[in-house]
């Protein structure tokens, strides 16, 4: 129903706890997330795992109440959910409102830095860059990279601009030979193509939190994959508008039911205070 890359247990993870934790000041129960995730297909050892992964990583808290262990957020995770949180709700898929400007970014690496080169082109592809010629990238609007190239020690072999296109440019063309439109459109209508039956279908109780969940995170799997072109310079008949319409539907459709079966499953407690080092 969904691709393998959506049902990743970290990206599902952090899909569920922006759904269930964020804004409320509570911790889950582990047992809660296991019974969760097994209907979402993720079995035991494998949520168990990615549990501990990410306390590991800073992106989860430990909170012991009794015999039970709970999970909570951390300040890292809790800016992560709230990135998805607004790439989802607020900018959407498709950018209607596009001002016409540009960030541009160009970079001169020594030959033998090919790390670097990589782990550059893969966070400005992340941010939604393409690569205008071999050291030119450049992404719509302004898009704010200098934390990431702080990040890779790399302040002093980059810089970066804003720009607006001559008026004989050919935007369309330019944004085609730039980014990979097909794969992009390819997404977006195989989501649509998953999803589209839920939108007059209504799930078993049981499984309403779980197909929510698994909503959710292959299609914040697809929008972080897009740049968010200005529509006006895409092909016609632009597949995201047809998917993200599929995405909201079979949202609302899930969710009183989703939240039904979140009251009955899960296992929720107030967060409480860290203890302090002494001083």
């Amino acid at each position: 129903m969904t691709t393998d890359e959506a049902l990743r247990p970290q990206s599902l993870m952090l899909s569920f706890l922006g759904d269930q934790v964020l804004g409320r000041d509570v911790c889950v129960y582990s047992g809660s997330v296991i019974d969760v995730f097994g209907r979402a297909g993720v079995g035991e050892h494998a949520t168990r795992s990615t549990l501990t992964r990410m306390v590991g990583r800073d992106l989860l808290r430990r909170q012991r109440e009794g015999r039970r262990m709970y999970f909570g957020l951390t300040e890292r995770s809790e800016s992560v959910l709230r990135d998805g949180e607004q790439r989802i709700w607020e900018e959407g898929a498709v950018n209607r409102h596009w001002d016409g400007s540009w960030t541009l970014l160009g970079f001169s690496l020594p030959e033998s830095w090919q790390r670097q080169r990589h782990d550059l082109r893969a966070q400005l592809t992340w941010s939604g860059f393409g690569p205008l010629f071999g050291g030119l990238w450049i992404a719509p609007g302004e898009t704010d990279v200098s934390a990431l190239v702080t990040e890779l020690g790399l302040s002093a072999h980059v810089k970066i601009f804003r720009a607006h296109a001559d008026a004989g440019m050919d935007i369309g063309a330019m944004i085609e030979e730039t980014w990979e439109l097909d794969e992009l459109a390819t997404r977006y209508e195989a989501f649509t193509h998953r999803w589209q039956h839920w939108e007059t279908t209504e799930p078993a109780a049981d499984e309403a939190l779980a197909l929510r969940l698994r909503l959710s995170t292959e299609w914040l799997q697809v929008v972080r994959r897009d740049p968010r072109l200005p529509v006006k310079h895409l092909p016609d008949n632009w597949p995201a508008e047809q998917a993200e319409k599929t995405f909201h539907t079979v949202y609302a459709q899930l969710t009183p039911l989703a939240r039904e079966s979140a009251e009955r499953l899960l296992d929720l407690v107030p967060v409480r205070p860290e203890p302090q080092e002494p001083l």
